[in-house]
């Protein structure tokens, strides 16, 4: 920067030869008395060293000279000032150069220097040249700086000292320096240069935004030194740091010309803080739309609390992603739960309350719930410390009434929970990788279209992806990869799940799922589960084997296709219903659609099953489901059947089944064939006038032998003398105590062969 150049300025002042009435005896001001007339002052029209010059005889004890000319101070120049004098007769005095510093507003600069050092004439006719620098930046070797309120100076020189002396000035120079501060052609400004201090006390907001605006399409350097920033900034242009900031936690630092992470690191001298601040921005300013974490790692030694970092942060809901890094959990006792065992009274009628809960303000937001009536993944949602009241994210199965509970507050590494609601919050290629130290990532109490793509989950601690409320509304997890930190533990002894969900529509695609105690938990409608593949093995000779994916509502739309389900069932159950017996006001189970998967186990106990039901109450039955295309493979070893209904709350009401299709799927090392409908070959050898056909174990979930779609006589069916029988029988479905029997009835004794196609359900 020349101030030459870029304002096309004359900084010299007039030579004293064109008169005195541009000098002034004061300050420079208007209105003040100038050396023109003056009884102590002359012009000298031609000196031996000088040529034209000006005489003064020092009468006052700082005599004052000041060119009359505003000389502008523009931020980021540089001025040297400068004048050659002489002693001529009487007493030497002292010389300075000196100034007067105005603002915009014509007012005096406070607080700033207006003098250089001082400089002793020793002899008549010996040549001194006195010079100092006015800039607006605080450098080595400036000797007035004088910040960015600085807009002109009144520019001259002061004698000083013994009075009585005679004393010419040659000129008055005033040149553009500041090619001794910045090399020429560079593309960056200072903050110096626009008065930043640098001392971690002075608020160096102002010297920052006049950088950014003087940047002019360069990048601003921040030199070492710790600059204050006092209340929320926004830079546009690109930032370097080798100095840091200090701001307060309220205050927002906006980096819109380099916004990324690297940066904000720099910027305050940690990853950590810089993460945060970079937060701060995000859902602070609409200018961002991503934050780059440019393939770097952010080592937290505790919970990052987004809501700490981001003051004032209630809810935001524009777009936002985060991506391209790595954020670890670094061990330390920041990370251990905490847990708080309290009694509460439930009441179905009001089914996401407990009340009357004690040391209702020792059960922090987000803390899990467990205990009798209580189904997995509940969690606090908020909590009423007043009336002693928590908001839970599910009902309880368990009936009215007061009963003791457990809260544990599992630590994540971004932690959302104080935050009201976040709408559509991206993460792209993430990896939490969390050492069985802390969890992933806890969802705020509301919100929509949370996004986790091409993430990994590396061996959390208990928990990947938890949702305390509806925020999980419309969650999309695509080609992500969980990985459990109990892969070596036997699958009865894991109690760690990826994901929860309690809201509708989420889309968990093409991810894979490494030995957690469920993959998912999920409450909700709508869901499309497809393409995943999700493994809960282990290395025993006859395991026990427990559900990946956990679905607690009963009517749920919900599509499961073209999975690797391997070593782990599906289990359908209504644990998060406030009143799980059904009633005529709600639906049973209905509504799930499972085709195209690939089931698969081995060296598994024989009762393992793929598919299972698991009502937390009386009366419910299926009254929508669809097995379509799937295959069932036992590679090591045999299992008894697909599918089964746990009865250790009850049983279902297989009276009830309707809309049920279990077809087109394969078995390899399965004892029972499944479907519905199902066909049975039944052979009649001795003469009856009623025969009993057993459909066994063949209908879905040991359901009743409800309906009979066809009889097809396979042979001649005959009487006693070997006469065929032209009638057909009438069916009376529900027999034999297991109720899994036709019976046909004939209208005489007759043998022969028959296939009957039975039905468990009754189509409505």
């Amino acid at each position: 920067m020349n101030i030459a150049i870029t304002a096309g300025l004359q900084l010299n002042p007039p030579g004293f030869g064109a008169g005195l009435a541009a000098w002034s005896r004061e300050n420079g001001r208007s209105g003040e008395a100038t050396w023109a007339g003056a009884p102590n002052a002359a012009i000298v029209p031609a000196d031996q060293d000088f040529g034209s010059c000006m005489e003064i005889v020092k009468l006052d004890d700082v005599t004052r000279l000041r060119f009359t000319g505003e000389t502008p101070i523009l931020p980021g120049t540089y001025l040297r000032v400068s004048a050659r004098v002489k002693a001529v007769a009487g007493n030497l005095p002292q010389v300075r150069i000196a100034a007067w510093a105005g603002t915009a507003q014509r007012t005096q600069v406070p607080g700033v220097v207006q003098a250089g050092p001082a400089t002793a004439l020793r002899g008549y006719g010996e040549i001194v040249e006195v010079s100092a620098i006015v800039g607006t930046g605080q450098r080595g070797g400036v000797t007035m700086p004088w910040g960015i309120s600085a807009a002109f100076g009144h520019f001259g020189l002061d004698l000083i000292g013994v009075n009585g002396g005679a004393v010419r000035i040659e000129s008055i120079r005033i040149e553009d320096v500041t090619g001794a501060f910045l090399p020429t052609g560079i593309d960056w400004v200072d903050v110096r240069d626009f008065g930043a201090v640098g001392d971690g006390i002075a608020n160096d907001r102002a010297a920052f935004l006049a950088a950014d605006a003087a940047a002019n399409g360069g990048e601003i350097l921040v030199p070492e030194g710790t600059y204050y920033l006092a209340t929320d900034t926004a830079l546009k242009a690109p930032v370097r740091f080798k100095g840091r900031l200090a701001m307060p936690r309220t205050a927002r630092l906006s980096l819109q010309g380099r916004f990324d992470l690297p940066t904000y690191a720099d910027a305050f001298g940690d990853e950590t803080e810089g993460l945060k601040r970079a937060l701060q921005a995000l859902f602070g300013y609409t200018d961002h739309v991503a934050l780059d974490l440019c393939g770097r790692r952010v080592d937290l030694t505790e919970p990052l609390d987004v809501a700490a970092a981001c003051p004032g942060l209630a809810s935001f809901s524009n777009r936002r992603v985060i991506t391209n890094g790595q954020i670890a959990s670094v061990p330390g006792p920041a990370w251990n739960p905490a847990t708080v065992a309290s009694a509460g009274t439930y009441d179905p009628a009001r089914p996401e309350e407990l009340r009357a809960v004690a040391q209702v303000a020792q059960i922090a937001i987000g803390s899990r719930v467990s205990g009798p009536g209580v189904g997995r993944e509940v969690y606090v949602r908020d909590r009423n410390v007043a009336t002693g009241t928590l908001t839970l994210s599910q009902p309880l199965y368990g009936g009215a009434g007061t009963r003791s509970y457990s809260f544990v507050r599992d630590r994540y590494a971004l932690d959302f929970s104080g935050v009201a609601q976040v709408d559509r919050l991206t993460f792209a290629d993430i990896e939490f990788l969390l050492d069985g130290v802390g969890n992933a990532v806890m969802l705020p109490a509301a919100g929509q279209l949370f996004t986790f793509r091409d993430c990994f989950f590396t061996r959390p601690q208990t928990r990947a992806i938890t949702s305390i409320g509806r925020a999980c509304q419309d969650m999309v997890v695509e080609q992500c990869q969980f990985l459990s930190d109990e892969m070596g533990d036997l699958a009865q002894n894991r109690s760690s799940v990826a994901i929860n969900v309690n809201a509708n529509d989420c889309k968990i695609r093409n991810s894979r799922f490494v030995r957690f105690g469920h993959f998912m938990v999920a409450n909700g409608n709508g869901h499309m589960i497809s393409g995943n593949h999700w493994f809960q093995g282990d290395n025993a000779a006859q395991g026990v084997r427990f559900a990946g994916l956990v679905l607690t509502a009963p009517n749920l739309q919900v599509n499961v296709t073209g999975n690797y389900i391997d070593n782990a069932s599906i289990e359908w159950t209504n644990e998060h219903s406030p009143n799980p017996n059904y009633s005529p006001s709600i639906y049973s189970f209905g509504g799930l659609t499972i085709t195209g998967n690939t089931f698969l186990c081995s060296q598994v106990v024989p009762g393992f099953s793929w598919l299972v039901i698991k009502p937390f109450g009386s009366g419910q039955f299926l009254q929508g489901l669809t097995v379509m295309g799937n295959v069932f493979k036992c590679s090591v070893g045999r299992i008894t059947r697909v599918d089964r209904v746990d009865t250790s709350i009850a049983d279902l009401n297989h009276a009830g089944a309707r809309n049920v299709v279990f077809s087109g799927n394969s078995f390899t090392g399965v004892d029972t064939f499944v479907a519905n409908p199902v066909t049975i070959t039944h052979n009649q050898n001795t003469a009856s006038a009623k025969w009993l056909v057993n459909a066994g174990a063949a209908l879905p979930f040991n359901g009743y032998a409800l309906k009979v779609d066809s009889v097809t006589a396979e042979s001649a069916v005959k009487v006693a003398g070997g006469a065929w029988v032209s009638g057909l029988p009438f069916v009376s479905a529900r027999e034999g105590a297991a109720q899994a029997m036709i019976g046909l009835n004939w209208p005489s004794a007759v043998t022969g062969k028959v296939a009957v196609q039975v039905r468990m359900d009754n189509p409505a």
